[in-house]
């Protein structure tokens, strides 16, 4: 009695779509962990298992154009990273934020500090326009969690101003072997906002608003009453000025 052999599997041809998606996540994985000009189209060829020439048939740009689609596709996420429900206390929201963003910067490590500290023989000003539309579109969710519709300036400078300090101190973070630990770094992120927000709200009437909302909408013993707990002591204890 002999061994049916088995049928060979039949090799099916991939769509457009489906090719450009495979050349695109192959792409994605290697920008993930090294700087742009640290990948050429041969390992983006022998990632996703193709020949340089089918790169190019697909970018026929070359690097430039996959590294421009491959941010375009790693700013989506990100966007969606600050898209939370408006219910809640505030603080909690920006928690789970935070959460999803510091997981994207860890899972992105070498290629979000290339994308950020800029340089790239491939960074053009429409990568730096895809990079700033993600900055935008955070700012406008953080806006939105603090009831400002139709934010004034200082209000505006003051979120745009908290977003670059997250940045920032995602990049010290990586330089420092991501630590401290994420929980930690998020919280202090938090706790960073809120002192901005307090501080600006003594001489800004929109920011004392939205500060107000803020207050109202936090549980007892949140992060907001946690801060003051921590910081009130400090200023008690500090020295009066003349002015005072």
């Amino acid at each position: 009695m002999t061994t049916p052999v088995p049928a060979p599997r039949a090799y099916r041809r991939l769509s457009v779509e489906e090719r450009r998606s495979q050349l695109l996540s192959a792409s994605l994985r290697l920008f993930a962990h090294r700087a742009p000009d640290d990948v050429s189209l041969d390992d983006v060829a022998e990632a996703a298992g193709v020949s340089r020439p089918l790169v190019y048939r697909y970018f026929p740009g070359g690097k430039p154009q996959l590294y421009e689609s491959a941010l375009r596709s790693s700013a989506e996420v990100l966007e969606r990273c600050f898209d939370e429900p408006r219910s809640g206390p505030p603080t909690e929201r920006l928690s789970r934020v935070l959460d999803r963003y510091l997981a994207f910067v860890d899972e992105h490590d070498a290629g979000f500090s290339a994308l950020l500290r800029g340089g790239s023989v491939v960074e053009t000003s429409r990568t730096n326009t895809i990079v700033d539309g993600v900055r935008r579109a955070a700012a406008e969710q953080i806006l939105l969690h603090l009831g400002a519709e139709e934010p004034g300036p200082r209000l505006r400078m003051l979120v745009r101003t908290w977003i670059a300090a997250v940045e920032a101190a995602s990049l010290i973070w990586l330089d420092e072997g991501k630590q401290p630990a994420p929980a930690e770094l998020r919280d202090w992120l938090v706790d960073h906002l809120i002192a901005l927000l307090t501080a600006s709200a003594a001489t800004d009437g929109e920011t004392a608003a939205a500060v107000g909302s803020l207050i109202a909408q936090e549980r007892p013993e949140g992060p907001v009453y946690r801060l003051a707990v921590r910081v009130l002591p400090l200023l008690a204890g500090a020295s009066p000025t003349p002015e005072q």
